[in-house]
This record gives structure tokens, C-alpha cells and sequence, in this order.
């Protein structure tokens, strides 16, 4: 007596490596395929030529002077901000807290420049960095210290940690410069632009980019070349290899989150010193949960990393345009930016894995 062996369709056979060239035609198709889709969707919905909104989405971003300096600023902010979570995924360490310590640096560049009008414009312009950069530290190392030495869930403490920062800062906000009950102070220092981060270009979009530029080429230099980038690497793969290692863990997470605190801190620096010149609640603008989509995207790499959060930015300022120029809901447009980033998340599956389909023969076993 013999019964057929039911076999699946096929396999999921992970690949031992696949090729830069490859790799990148894998996305390419990925993103040809995104466009045919939001083609078909565009035509469908809207009855509208696909070309031209894709015209308006490219005007929208780099349609200018003007509009392509601030898509690289705006780029460099996000990119930025997702240099301040990458050390930590590195480690296994889930910072969803980006978001409260860029405005907690924000808000101590803002208070620098609010109590420090009297000092030297020369101090003043190096003590309002060095307290956001203070203020994303502290705000880092808190979570990594409870997580050090009590195991606590840093996903969660991390990102409740965000509330307490927004309703830091509108508590701060009441004793500045608006009265009571507005959630933002206008421009400060408007007058004078002490403490504001010199402009090297008309639209003083080039020192903040400079500033990210460096810091990319810092990190990847520290997570690749020294002792503590590798101590970073082994602490993620198994922390009991570290211990055996004779790495101390605790002092491997308080220091790499300190460093995410940093970086921070910088990006905070840059939103409140030289792009908005005020502080809000609402400055980082959910940035810091889009920047953990830049950093799995750019797998953690520095340099890929700025790929990815420029083509957000692009989409993000693409889709602005297209609500306004052919009236429709900025959440329709948005809708684009979706496909793509589903396009672009699903072709890393078959960067990394292949389907083996079962042979056409048929295979029998005897019972």
C-alpha cells in the first residue's frame, strides 16, 4: 500500500549571498513595479495622466532651487535623526524614544538661546550644541540604565518617554516667550538671530547639511574601525558571548545610548537652531519613528541610510505638491508614497531568500 507524499508548492531557502548588482536590480524592478501599480491606482481613482502626477511629484520636490536645498535639509534632518537610533538597533537596543530626545535637545538649544542672549555670540553659538547634545544624552541614558541594570523593556520605556518629553516642553513653552496656552513660541531671537546657525548659502540650507554629511562619515568610521563599534556588534549577536568575551555589557549599553542621545541631541540642535529658529511640541514632527524606517532600510549603514531618507523626504514633499496642485486629499496622495515603501520593503525578501518550487514528478512512499 503506498500513499502520496503532499508536498508544499515550494520552498523559502534563504540565499548564501547575493551580489551588489544584483541586489540593486532587485529594486530597481521593485520600484518600476511600484510606479505601474500607482498608475493603475491613479487612472482608476482620479481618471488623471499617471505622467503628469508624477511630473508634479518631481516638481514638488526639486522643481526649484529653492524647494530641492530644503528636500536635502529636510533629508539630512531625517537622516540625522536616524543616526541617533542606528547604534542602538545595532546592539539589539529598540530606542523608540528618537522622537523625545530630539526635542529634548531642541528645547535646551532653545532655552541656551532664550537665557543666553546676554553672553558673547561666540559662546552663545557654542553652548546652545553642547546643550542639546547634553539634553539627548540624558535623555537616552535614562532608559539604557534601567534597561542595564533592571531588564526593563526599553521599547516601551523608550517610547513613553516621548510623552513625557512633549509635555516637558509645553510646560517650558508657557514661561518663554507667547503667553499661556499656546503650544509654540515664534521666531527666537528674531532681531539679532543670536544663537541661530550661521547661514553659508541663500536659503541656509548648507551648514546643516555639512554638519550630517561629517557625522555620517564619524559613525560609520566608530561603528566599523574602533573597540567600541565592535563591542556594539557583539553585545547585538549574544550577549552572553560579550560576557564571555569578558565585554561589560552594562557599560556597552549606558555608553551606546549616550551616543544615540548625542546624535540626538545634534539633530535637535539643528531643528531649533538652524532650521525653525522656535520650539514647538510639535517640531520633530513624527520624525522620530520615520527614522527607524530610514535605518532598517539602509540596513544600518550609514551611507545607505542617506539613500533612503532622501527618497522618503522626495516622496514626502512630492506628495505635498500633488494634493495642492490637483486638489486632492493630501492622505489620497500619500497613498503612493505607501506603495512604494511596500514595493521597497517586500523586495528585500527576495534579496535575501529564494523560492525552490517542488519538482513536477510525482514522489511515492510505501506505508
Amino acid at each position: 500500500m503506498s500513499a502520496a507524499v503532499k508536498e508544499p508548492l515550494f520552498h523559502v531557502v534563504k540565499r548564501d549571498g547575493t551580489s551588489f548588482g544584483r541586489s540593486l536590480l532587485i529594486r530597481l524592478a521593485a520600484i518600476v513595479l511600484a510606479l505601474i501599480v500607482c498608475a493603475v491606482i491613479i487612472v482608476l481613482l482620479t481618471g488623471m495622466n499617471p505622467l503628469s502626477v508624477y511630473a508634479a511629484l518631481w516638481n514638488g520636490a526639486v522643481g526649484t532651487s529653492r524647494r530641492m536645498w530644503i528636500t536635502f535639509r529636510d533629508a539630512a534632518i531625517l537622516l540625522c535623526i536616524g543616526f541617533a537610533v542606528m547604534p542602538a538597533f545595532r546592539m539589539r537596543f529598540w530606542n523608540t524614544g528618537a522622537e523625545g530626545q530630539v526635542l529634548m535637545g531642541a528645547a535646551a538649544t532653545a532655552a541656551m538661546m532664550i537665557y543666553g542672549k546676554a553672553l558673547p555670540s561666540w559662546l552663545l553659538y557654542a553652548l546652545c550644541p553642547l546643550a542639546g547634545i547634553a539634553a539627548g544624552i540624558i535623555w537616552g541614558v535614562i532608559p539604557a540604565f534601567f534597561k542595564a541594570y533592571w531588564n526593563t523593556n526599553e521599547t516601551l520605556f523608550t517610547l513613553m518617554l516621548n510623552y513625557i518629553a512633549t509635555q516637558l516642553v509645553a510646560f517650558c513653552i508657557i514661561f518663554w516667550e507667547n503667553p499661556p496656552g499656546s503650544n509654540s513660541v515664534g521666531l527666537i531671537n528674531s532681531k539679532g538671530k543670536i544663537g541661530w546657525l550661521p547661514n553659508l548659502d541663500r536659503y541656509g540650507c548648507v551648514l546643516p547639511i555639512l554638519i550630517v554629511l561629517a557625522l555620517a562619515v564619524l559613525l560609520y568610521a566608530y561603528m566599523r574601525y574602533t573597540k567600541q563599534g565592535y563591542e556594539v556588534s557583539v553585545v547585538g549577536e549574544s550577549e552572553n558571548t560579550a560576557h564571555y568575551a569578558g565585554i561589560n555589557v552594562k557599560r556597552v549599553i549606558i555608553r551606546t545610548m549616550a551616543l544615540c542621545g548625542a546624535v540626538a541631541g545634534i539633530a535637535g540642535y539643528l531643528l531649533a537652531s538652524g532650521v525653525s529658529h522656535t520650539i514647538s511640541t510639535g517640531l520633530v514632527g513624527g520624525r522620530g519613528f520615520t527614522a527607524i524606517i530610514v535605518a532598517w532600510l539602509g540596513k544600518l549603514n550609514p551611507f545607505s541610510m542617506m539613500i533612503v531618507a532622501l527618497g522618503l523626504v522626495f516622496m514626502q514633499k512630492g506628495s505635498v505638491e500633488i494634493a495642492g496642485q490637483f486638489n486632492l486629499n493630501e492622505n489620497a496622495s500619500e497613498i503612493i508614497t505607501g506603495i512604494l515603501l511596500f514595493f521597497i520593503l517586500g523586495c528585500e525578501f527576495f534579496i535575501n531568500y529564494r523560492l525552490e518550487f517542488r519538482k513536477h514528478e510525482k514522489e511515492a512512499v510505501k506505508a
